[in-house]
């Protein structure tokens, strides 16, 4: 399966789904102006991956400066795709990253990590 990457923008994030490493990340700001669209072949490349039937435990990585409400429903979506994974049996981790001072983001992941069952860390960054 090929992995999926996507250069960031002001308004995307970097996206780079390697299907080899078991490795999922999101990084940088979200607030495309079409979400849906954006997102939309993150989706379907997690389809793909979890038909792979993959052995290695899958970490899914988010590292997000700040997301706006569109993006917040379709990181969800993603999250959910990931919880069904999970379910299905494949070893599964959401990895929540946010800076030392963006309570906002700490709580995201919070608000997040009460919505699935598989195993959420939220970890802060912490400034140099």
């Amino acid at each position: 399966m090929d992995s999926l990457k996507i250069t960031g923008t002001s308004h995307t994030p970097d996206v780079d789904f390697n299907a080899d490493d078991c490795v999922l990340s999101l990084k940088g700001r979200s607030t495309p102006e079409n979400s849906i669209e954006f997102y939309r072949p993150l989706l379907e490349w997690l389809d793909q991956y979890g038909e792979t039937k993959p052995t290695k435990k899958t970490n899914l990585n988010i590292r997000l400066e700040y997301f706006n409400t569109s993006s917040s429903k379709c990181i969800l979506d993603i999250f959910k795709k990931v919880n069904g994974l999970y379910k299905n049996g494949l070893e599964v981790v959401i990895n929540w990253y946010y800076e030392e001072e963006d309570e906002d983001m700490e709580e995201a992941g919070e608000d997040y990590s009460d919505l699935l069952d598989v195993p959420f860390e939220i970890m802060m960054i912490e400034e140099d």
